[in-house]
């Protein structure tokens, strides 16, 4: 692991000092992959991909069958932040379970009249939150899909004319069930757009789930409540900390490029990778950086989240079926230069 900051001790205390620096930003991702960890065994490149969307300022989608954890996952990082400043409009956590009959007013919120004042007011929905688990988001209708694109793009919603702000640190977690189960609807093309990472949540190992069914009573009654937490506040500093501290090499902008422009010209895609998703590359890129205790982004942090950026993204043509197969190649010349580089700081 390259080491070019140190790593601070983790803060113990509820009022945490000001995330100033690479050092403050390190020891808030070091706290919530903790408590991540102690709620969620078996699972730390799933909790990693978690935290970089979340420093990134990106949204996350997680997809698997049912009782693998997506829920338990999305539910502790809700569980990991204190608001600070508290609104009375906006929460911590909320949970939307979206199911067949849901209306797009269930999850933006929706203007109601008070007999009593004579007058209208409106109630916000449950995306009035810092953290939103949207519980699996395509067995919904695609007109409440859609309620969710306003918000995840320029976190805000509109309801009957007017336009509300959601709070900066607003992430989703949305997750969903394989295609082939009745009952679901895919998410199309512009929805998926709007998340930074897709994740497929595999099996864990025989070691990891014993492990759960041995600490499922301890876990149950609350083990892991005593560990540090980490505040609203920190999480906005820790962005903008990453945004500004971490270097990132024209090269590695030149890279994402090249890939991108691959995609777009290979015969075996119908559907190349858009320019948000190279947009929002970069913050991924730095904040994978910082958990891996580097001020600079390398070649080897392109390599492991271009899959998890760019395959959602992707559209094949008919008689081309193994979509990572198609990545990698498409990948491998734009890595390879990108490898020979100099990317550090000059």
């Amino acid at each position: 692991m390259d080491r070019d900051f140190n790593q601070s001790e983790h803060v113990t205390t509820t009022k945490a000092p000001p995330v100033t620096d690479l050092n403050g930003a390190y020891s808030v991702f070091q706290r919530i992959k903790t408590r991540l960890q102690m709620a969620v065994r078996g699972r730390d490149e799933v909790i990693d991909l978690l935290c970089i969307a979340l420093f990134a300022d990106g949204h996350m989608l997680l997809e698997d069958y049912p009782g693998s954890g997506k829920t338990t996952l999305a539910k502790a990082l809700g569980d990991c932040i204190i608001d600070d400043k508290p609104d009375d409009d906006i929460v911590t956590f909320r949970r939307i379970q979206f199911t067949p009959d849901l209306l797009p007013s269930d999850v933006t919120g929706t203007t109601i009249f008070d007999p009593a004042s004579t007058q209208f007011f409106f109630r916000p929905g449950p995306i009035f939150a810092h953290v939103v688990l949207a519980d699996e988001i395509n067995r919904t209708s695609p007109k409440v899909q859609s309620a969710m694109l306003e918000a995840m793009a320029e976190k805000q919603v509109t309801v009957d004319n007017r336009t509300r702000r959601l709070d900066e640190l607003f992430f989703v977690v949305a997750t969903q069930n394989p295609l082939d189960l009745a009952g679901t609807f895919p998410l199309p093309s512009a929805q998926l757009d709007r998340f930074l990472f897709k994740v497929k949540m595999k099996h864990i190992n025989r070691e990891a789930e014993l492990e759960i069914l041995a600490s499922a009573k301890a876990r149950k009654s609350g083990a892991g409540a005593e560990l540090p937490r980490v505040t609203r506040t920190e999480v906005v500093d820790t962005r903008a900390v990453i945004e500004n501290a971490i270097f990132v090499a024209p090269e590695v902008r030149e890279c994402l490029v090249d890939i991108a422009g691959r995609t777009r010209d290979d015969a075996r895609i119908a559907q190349g990778v858009s320019t948000r998703s190279l947009v929002l590359a970069v913050p991924a890129l730095q904040a994978r950086a910082l958990t891996r205790v580097r001020d600079y982004v390398n070649a080897e942090d392109v390599e492991a989240l271009v899959g998890n950026i760019f395959a959602h993204r992707l559209e094949l043509n008919p008689g081309s079926d193994n979509l990572d197969l198609v990545l990698r190649e498409v990948c491998a010349a734009p890595l390879e230069r990108l490898a020979r580089s100099t990317l550090r700081r000059g």
